[in-house]
């Protein structure tokens, strides 16, 4: 069939959303294309003819939702093998029997039924909602052929095995899944991946004693940093991505310091002063890098450029934050998810790299009073961030990436067992008008003003010394507070 036979026949104005397009079907409201057909799938409540639940393909003559019955449309839509009413894939299957199917071809190990220990992954993705998004990456042949080789025993089923495969982007996502599921023990997410970018960066510098000067600096300060975090909890993507930049800055230090014909045991502070110079702001990183030079002998000691305040970063006035706040609690056009997460910047001093890794379990609620447990004991929310929160957690339970075991968090993310990225939150605080920097510096400076800094610091979840420091750059009277019972004694 040439082209314009294939036009002539086939293609149709759409009578839901008015455009040329194949016809995937002839309803009673018209030629239907493939889009608004599969959108059509998805609309499920009850039909307001007969009043029954179910799937709502049709359209009625005022243009809200029916059931195929009332809509006049004389095709079914249900599942040969398990009944369900939605839409129909290859042998009149519905995504979720043609996903078991498909994930029983890939993970066979042989004996014609899936791996023993892989059958936790199944079934963690059969009970994902949108199950076509999993049919859809399953065409990705690197998964095909990763579970092919997990379920045949090819690849090792074990961490170590998964370090090893590529690419890693597909590896992460799968690591991801097997973790979720319980197929995998837990491990810290972004340790791996800093891992295996510290691998890759290495290998890229060609200079020996340069890489080894990384290498020991990685080794013996950064990954037991790291480690050391990852004990007490998980490790946020801000926090490797700083720990990056320090390798990429120290890396070009020690060649922009070997284009100058010198070596790190010979550098002088002529030369501190000439790198700081150029940017400041870009190689401040490498400064991490060069006071664990100094402190292990590598290098002299010397001075180094006291950090410049940004002027973007000052804090908001007090007037100004609290008007963001009156907005972000009181305007229902925003969104709930970014209503929530501005009233914890702004009433709490919380950064976003701390709220997305709040838990349902963390939000306490007692019928009469809401708290949230960010530092001991949990801070109650006054009446309308209350009213939010609740809001929110009803709400959330709606996203399509909440309804898998990643559900326990506040804010969940896209990727399986993972929090909502920091970035995207503050991506959508900014949407909203909240600056999250300036906001969380404002209020936790003016809480500090307003009760001793270690009772704000126990409460709140800060250091006491970074607490202690805020009050003195705020002014405030409360630097000599001693906590411990003040009672006179007689």
């Amino acid at each position: 069939m040439t082209p314009e036979e294939y036009e002539r026949w086939h293609v149709r104005t759409c009578a839901r959303c008015g455009r040329q397009a194949a016809k995937s079907a002839e309803w009673s409201d018209g030629p239907i294309c493939r889009t608004c057909y599969e959108r059509a799938m998805r609309v499920r409540g009850r039909c307001p003819g007969c009043r029954t639940d179910r799937l709502l393909p049709g359209r009625n003559d005022a243009g809200a939702p029916v059931c195929r019955d009332c809509a006049g449309i004389t095709r079914d839509f249900f599942c040969d093998r398990c009944g369900f009413e939605g839409l129909l894939l290859g042998r009149r299957l519905c995504e979720r029997c043609t996903l078991a199917d498909t994930l029983g071809r890939l993970l066979d190990d042989g004996t014609g039924r899936v791996a023993p220990s892989l059958q936790p992954l199944v079934t963690a993705l059969l009970e994902m909602d949108r199950p076509k998004s999993r049919l859809i990456w399953l065409r990705n042949p690197n998964v095909v052929r990763l579970l092919r080789d997990l379920a045949t025993g090819t690849v090792p089923l074990t961490h170590d095995g998964l370090h090893q495969e590529t690419p890693w982007r597909t590896v992460v996502h799968l690591r991801d899944l097997l973790m979720d599921s319980g197929v995998l023990p837990r491990v810290d997410r972004q340790l791996m991946l800093y891992q295996r970018w510290l691998t890759e960066r290495l290998a890229a510098i060609e200079d020996p004693d340069h890489r080894r000067h990384l290498q020991h600096f990685a080794t013996w300060h950064q990954m037991r940093r790291l480690r050391s975090k990852a004990e007490k909890g998980l490790l946020g993507r801000s926090q490797t991505n700083q720990t990056k930049q320090e390798i990429t800055q120290a890396g070009a230090f020690l060649t922009w310091l070997a284009d100058r014909g010198r070596t790190i045991e010979h550098c002088q502070q002529a030369d501190l002063d000439a790198w700081h110079t150029e940017k400041l702001a870009t190689r401040r990183p490498a400064q991490t890098f060069l006071r664990w030079c100094m402190k292990t002998s590598r290098m002299s000691r010397l001075t180094l450029p006291p950090q410049v305040i940004n002027q973007d970063q000052a804090p908001l006035h007090q007037h100004r934050r609290l008007a963001i706040l009156r907005r972000a609690l009181n305007d229902d056009s925003l969104p709930l998810r970014a209503r929530v997460a501005a009233a914890l910047v702004l009433l709490y001093a919380q950064p976003v790299t701390r709220i997305v890794r709040l838990t349902v379990d963390d939000v306490l609620d007692d019928g009469a009073t809401v708290a949230v447990r960010l530092g001991d004991p949990p801070s109650p929310l006054p009446e309308p961030v209350a009213d939010l929160m609740r809001a929110y957690i009803q709400s959330r339970q709606h996203l399509p990436y909440a309804s898998s075991r990643s559900s326990q968090w506040l804010f969940p993310g896209r990727q399986p067992g993972q929090p909502m990225n920091p970035v995207s939150l503050q991506v959508h605080l900014r949407e909203i008008g909240v600056p999250p920097q300036r906001g969380r510096t404002s209020t936790i400076r003016q809480l500090v003003l307003q009760a001793p800094a270690p009772v704000i610091a126990k409460a709140l979840g800060y250091h006491d010394k970074t607490a202690t420091r805020l009050v003195t750059e705020a002014g405030g009277t409360w630097s000599r507070y001693a906590p411990g019972n003040h009672e006179r004694r007689r």
